[in-house]
This record gives C-alpha cells, structure tokens and sequence, in this order.
C-alpha cells in the first residue's frame, strides 16, 4: 500500500474570536480515500490547509506515518494540493503545466518527457498535451491540476472542492475518474467537499464536521444508515427526524424492539435498535424517505409492529426516475411524511398518486433508527 497514514491530534484554530477548528483528532489510513465533508464554514479547509502546510493550528500536531511535520514548509511535507480554482499558468501547454514540478527539481528532459506522457496517459488528455488552458474545459482543466499535483509522486493528495465550479453532470464524471486515478496510484487521497452524493460515491471513509468540530467518522455506509447525531441525520441525504421518548423496551431477537412516543406524530411509533434504552430517555427517531412504502390503500400485514399512518399528499413532486411524495398526517395534521417512490416501470399515464390522494405510509420496525445523541 502506497501513501502514508496522516494523524491529526487535538488540533484547534482561531482566527480572532472565531474558532475554525475546536480540538479536532483524526487518524487517516494508509492508500485511504478520506473525506471531510460539512456545510461552508465547518473547518474543513481550514483542517485541509494545516495538514497541507498553508495554515499552522494554535494546538494540538499534524503527523505522517508518525513523524510530526507541522516545522516542515508545505514542499517538504509529502503531499500535493488540487485547489478548486485549478491554478493553471495559462501561458503554458497542458505538457508544460505537467512538467512544471519536474522542472522545478531540475530533472533531466528524457526523464520529464516520459513522466509527462504517464500521468497525460492517466487523466486522459492525450489529444489535449499541446493546448493552452483557454482551449480547454472545465473538467479537462481540473484533469491537468491533477496530472501536475501527482507527478511529483506525492504520499498524500488533499483535494480541496476540486469540482464545485463544474456542472453536475461534469462533476459526477469527474468523480468517477477521480476514483479510477485513486485506484491507480494507491495513494492517501484527503477530499474536501460540502456535496453529500460526492462523498458517499468514492469514499472509504467519511469525517463530517460541523463548527469546527467532527461529529462522526464512519463508511458512507455507516454514516448514511446509522448517523451519530440529529445534525449529521439531516445533513447526509433527505430523513424524517422527529424527537422522541422511549416508553418500553423489549429484547427482540438478537436486538431491542422498543416502542417511542413521538409528540410530532401525535402516536407511538415502533422501532428496533442494537442496544437497549431507559424509558423516559429522550432522543431522536429516524427514518429515511425512501425506506417508507405509500399506498392508495392499507398494507396488508398481520405485524403488530408495522408502523401505518393514514394521510393526503400534500405535494407530489415527480422528478423522472422517482417521485416525492410530502405526506400531511391525519393524526398531526401540522407535520409532513416524506415519501420517495421509485419508479421501476413504465408509467404510461403518469403516477398513479396524485396530489390530494388519501394514502397510507408506513415502515417497518427496522427501517427507522434511534439517534441518541440529539443536540438538544
């Protein structure tokens, strides 16, 4: 495995009376595809910029493989930045931008021109080598960023919102690419972005940061399905979230079937969990749009568990592949269910839910989740 493992130790930093980084400690494996991912303003550019060299934290230390090197200026350390802006010398060819780290360190022509024509191989910009960055595109511009930012064979390659000026359908292709370069290359990738779908599609793992703080370090997988608090519940993806209180728990296979009472849904609702919880403790129920079912009519279940509330669509809203439904319930008329249905067939007369339908929406047991730590 390429790459080094980078550790970051209780690192803070202030700018004046605003803390961009409040005690943050992460540990980044070896070859890992990493990414810091919160809203603007989180800290995680600031943290991007520490570990590059650019910025130096108030406290705490910034280690590769175990060495510390927040003493080192950023073209000691092991690493390259791709900046969102691309940074390209616009009088120079996509060879010349490419050459110009070799360059620096006064490598030979022969030696240049072969490593030139490898990562010009590796971002796909064969046909492109001897055009200026005015006759490029957008992703095609950020292809070349990257080619120079790994020629010099860095250990650590920190990408900060390298595709947020491009187009989304750009973007996604981009992503993609970028992921296939990360498994060619095997090195540590630290990838910055405020995009949820960008961080799910190519990483191994996930940071997401709020206030200068790291709310939760998981697999998308983790992440998306077991969120460790309200903000990161609401922040990854689309959820209903409504606060709860426990009113029973019951061992239930190998887990908890508790039922909670959700003053937002004026009913009780059921749902299982790994661990058991106090009655009367307060927390957090959750379920995912697309993990509730709607239907013109009752679900047919004998399971006393089954989660079914009577409702009329407030707001269909279709968008091709799926259609979202917005759900005002008739226990709480004031609160809204939000349903995603996908469309797996051919729907030849459109939806066959329509706005002011009476439907019922419901869930299992085990698709909502309970998240304890609620932020309240």
């Amino acid at each position: 495995m390429k790459g080094v493992e980078v550790t970051v130790k209780r690192v803070s930093r202030s700018y004046g009376d605003f803390k961009a980084l409040d005690d943050v400690s992460v540990g980044i494996q070896k070859g890992e595809f990493f990414s810091l991912l919160g809203p603007s303003g989180c800290g995680k550019t600031t943290l991007l910029r520490i570990i590059a060299g650019f910025d130096y934290p108030d406290s705490g230390s910034v280690a590769f493989d175990a060495k510390d090197i927040l003493s080192l200026p950023p073209e000691k350390r092991q690493s390259n930045t791709v900046f969102q802006t691309y940074a390209l010398f616009p009088h120079l060819t996509v060879y010349e931008n490419i050459a110009f780290p070799l360059r620096l360190r006064r490598v030979d022509a022969k030696t240049i021109d072969a490593k030139v024509q490898e990562y010009v191989r590796l971002v796909q910009l064969e046909e492109h080598v001897y055009k200026k960055p005015s006759m490029l595109s957008g992703g095609q511009k950020q292809r070349v960023a990257i080619a120079r930012a790994l020629i010099n064979e860095p250990s650590v390659l920190l990408l900060d919102e390298p595709l947020s000026a491009l187009d989304a359908k750009l973007r996604q292709n981009l992503l993609i690419e970028l992921d296939q370069i990360h498994d060619k290359v095997g090195i540590t990738f630290i990838y910055v972005t405020h995009d949820q779908s960008e961080a799910l599609s190519v990483s191994d793992r996930i940071a997401v940061m709020n206030k200068g703080k790291i709310l939760q370090i998981g697999s998308p997988y983790e992440i998306y399905e077991a969120p460790a608090t309200r903000f990161v519940a609401q922040f990854i993806g689309e959820t209903n979230i409504f606060s709860a209180t426990v009113l029973s728990c019951e061992p239930y296979e190998d887990e908890y079937m508790l039922c909670v009472d959700v003053p937002a849904l004026k009913e009780k609702v059921y749902v299982t969990d790994a661990e058991a919880q106090q009655v009367g403790s307060s927390l957090d129920f959750t379920v995912r749009p697309e993990k509730v079912r709607i239907s013109l009519n009752p679900p047919r279940s004998t399971n006393k568990t089954l989660n079914t509330f009577k409702g009329v669509v407030d707001e269909p809203v279709y968008s091709g592949f799926q259609s979202k439904f917005y759900v005002k319930l008739e226990t709480a008329a004031e609160t809204q269910v939000k349903v995603f249905k996908q469309h797996t067939a051919f729907l030849e007369d459109g939806p066959d839910i329509e706005w002011k339908d009476t439907v019922y929406v419901s869930w299992t047991a085990g698709d909502g989740y309970l998240v304890k730590d609620t932020e309240r």
